[in-house]
């Protein structure tokens, strides 16, 4: 299956490629972004080989959907946003993001978000897209708040990072409920 770019007003959501590895360290190896990612901040341009190496097989293996985020007006990226843990057979995934903070509170997560969920429900046939989010990221579980997400609880120890298992919040919006 072809890659699928997706456009809003202010964003191409492209496909990473290894090109954009210097972009993609520069954002993920700020200590502020990583934090709430799950992961530890990079510490070469290799890292970020790394990981576009990973979202492609994600891709290729149908697990996931990682795009890009690039700003129209400059083609720079500034963040990726995508689909995690992709169950085509059960019609659901995880949503995730990192933008860089020069871009933060400037709707673009929420943009790029709204066509990523366009996107899964009615091209894909998703019928839920969910999130977990650190309890300390209040302006990330916000936003999912804001685009109609349920919370639903807190997972306790779900993820480790930082030499220590850390509690998150499950969120989810249903296709009847977007839109």
């Amino acid at each position: 299956m072809a890659f699928a770019e997706l456009e809003t007003k202010r964003l191409r959501l492209i496909e990473l490629k290894k090109k954009h590895a210097p972009e993609l360290f520069e954002i993920l190896s700020i200590e502020k972004v990583t934090r709430f990612y799950g992961t530890d901040p990079f510490v070469s341009e290799n890292d970020a080989v790394k990981l576009i190496e990973m979202f492609q097989n994600n891709y290729s293996e149908q697990r996931g959907i990682r795009w890009g985020l690039e700003l129209k007006e400059n083609g720079k990226l500034m963040g990726t946003a995508g689909l995690n843990a992709c169950s085509f057979k059960h019609k659901r995934a995880e949503v995730g993001y990192e933008i860089h903070p020069n871009y933060w509170r400037k709707g673009y997560a929420n943009e790029a978000i709204k066509e990523i969920l366009d996107y899964s429900i009615v091209t894909l046939g998703f019928s839920r897209i969910g999130a977990i989010v650190y309890p300390e990221n209040k302006p990330s579980w916000q936003l999912l708040e804001k685009l109609g997400f349920k919370r639903e609880g807190l997972l306790r120890s779900y993820m480790f990072q930082n030499q220590k298992s850390q509690d998150v919040f499950g969120y989810s919006i249903l296709a009847l409920e977007w839109k």
